[in-house]
C-alpha cells in the first residue's frame, strides 16, 4: 500500500470529511465519496483499489501529513492561496501540479507550485526571473540564506524598508518543501503571511497615525506635530505601490481616512513603519517654514523640465537615461544645460534663499 492509502486505513475509523473526500468506517466496511465518486459496503481490498491514486485521497495526505501547522494556521491557509484551493478542485489542482504547476506572486516574489514524484515542490525566485532557467541563477535550499540574500539591491545598497520594490535579482530556492516555503517567504517580507491571514479573518489589529505618532518621544516626538495636510503628501511619497509593496491599512484615525492610495499589494501594512515616522520628523521640520516668493525666468519647456526632474527623481528613474536621451528631463546633459543657463552662485534667483 502507499503511504496515503495506509493513512487513509488508519484515520477512516475517526471518519474523514475533507475537500470533497469523504471516508467511514462501519460494521458493513467501508464508504467512500468524491465529487465522481460514491461506494459503500467496501471490503479492505476494494477500499485500497479505489483509494490508491486518486487525487481527492493524495490532496487529503498532503494537507493532513505534509503540512505543519493546524487547519486554521496562517500557514496552511497561505499555502492553500498558493496551490489556488479556491478556484481549483482537487482533481483539477493535482493535475494543475503534475502539468505546468501552478503560479502566485507576492510582492516582488514569484512562487511556482509543482509535483515531482508526488511530492509537492515550491520555486521561489524574483517575478522577472520567473522564465530564467535554474542554472543560471544563484540556488539556494536554506531559507535563512534568504535574510542574506534579500539585503541588498541590485546596487549593491542596503534596503532598510523590506517591503520596497527593490528586491534583487539574480537568485532562486528551486525546491523547498511546504514549511520551507513559508519560512522563506517570511525572511523575505516579515510577517507579511500572519498579517495576510489577519486580514481575511478580519482580525487585522490597525494602528493609526495619531496613535503612532502619540507614542514617539525624544527626537520623534516632533511628528505629533505633521500637519494633517502634510500627512497625506508624507503617505504619497512613502506609501504607494512605488514606494512600498504593502497595502496601507491605516489611516489618521479610525475614522478620518487619508485620501491616498492604498496600494495595490497581496498583503496589508497594519501601522506606519518606524521609516515612516523617520521621514515624518524630516517632514515636520520642513512644514515648519513659511513660504517664500521667488522671482526667475523659465520657459515652458524649461518649466516642464524641471517637472520632469522632479518626477524622475522621485520615481527613482534617473539611471535609465542614457546620455543620449536628450528628450529626456532628467538628462544629465540638458539638466547641466539648464544649471549652466539659469543658475548663478546664488542659485535660481539673485535674491537670498534666507533673508
Amino acid at each position: 500500500m502507499s503511504d496515503p492509502t495506509n493513512a487513509l486505513f488508519a484515520a477512516a475509523p475517526d471518519g474523514i470529511d475533507f475537500d470533497g473526500l469523504r471516508v467511514e468506517s462501519s460494521a458493513y466496511g467501508y464508504s467512500f465519496e468524491t465529487p465522481e465518486t460514491s461506494e459503500r459496503g467496501l471490503s479492505t481490498p476494494e477500499l485500497h483499489e479505489i483509494a490508491a491514486g486518486d487525487p481527492y485521497v493524495e490532496n487529503w495526505y498532503f494537507w493532513t501529513h505534509h503540512v505543519s501547522g493546524g487547519p486554521d494556521s496562517a500557514q496552511r491557509a497561505f499555502l492553500r492561496w498558493v496551490e489556488h484551493t479556491a478556484e481549483l478542485d482537487p482533481a483539477e489542482r493535482i493535475a494543475a501540479l503534475d502539468g505546468d504547476g501552478l503560479e502566485r506572486e507576492w510582492g516582488e516574489l514569484r512562487i511556482h507550485a509543482r509535483r515531482e514524484g508526488g511530492v509537492h515542490v515550491y520555486d521561489v525566485r524574483h517575478v522577472d526571473d520567473a522564465r530564467a532557467d535554474v542554472a543560471d541563477l544563484d540556488a539556494y535550499a536554506d531559507p535563512l540564506d534568504a535574510r542574506t540574500v534579500v539585503k541588498r539591491d541590485d546596487d549593491g545598497d542596503y534596503r532598510p524598508l523590506k517591503t520596497a520594490p527593490t528586491l534583487p535579482h539574480g537568485w532562486v530556492y528551486p525546491t523547498l518543501d511546504a514549511d520551507e516555503l513559508v519560512e522563506t517567504v517570511e525572511f523575505v517580507y516579515p510577517a507579511s503571511v500572519a498579517n495576510w491571514r489577519r486580514e481575511r479573518d478580519g482580525d487585522l489589529d490597525v494602528t493609526h497615525w495619531q496613535e503612532t505618532a502619540g507614542r514617539q518621544s525624544g527626537i520623534y516626538e516632533i511628528v505629533q506635530q505633521l500637519p494633517r495636510e502634510a500627512l497625506e503628501w508624507a503617505a504619497e511619497a512613502c506609501c504607494t505601490d512605488g514606494a512600498c509593496l504593502k497595502r496601507r491599512e491605516w489611516d489618521n484615525t479610525d475614522d478620518d481616512e487619508l485620501a491616498v492610495e492604498r496600494g495595490d499589494g497581496e498583503f496589508p501594512c497594519r501601522e506606519p513603519c518606524s521609516l515612516f515616522v523617520t521621514a515624518a520628523r524630516k517632514f515636520t521640520t520642513l512644514e515648519r517654514e513659511d513660504d517664500h516668493e521667488y522671482t526667475f525666468s523659465l520657459t515652458p519647456t524649461e518649466k516642464e523640465q524641471v517637472e520632469g526632474l522632479l518626477d524622475a527623481v522621485a520615481d527613482d528613474t534617473v539611471d535609465e537615461i542614457r546620455p543620449a536621451d536628450l528628450n529626456e528631463d532628467a538628462n544629465q546633459y540638458r539638466a547641466r544645460y539648464l544649471r549652466a543657463k539659469r543658475t548663478t552662485d546664488r542659485g535660481l534667483s539673485d535674491e537670498p534663499t534666507y533673508e
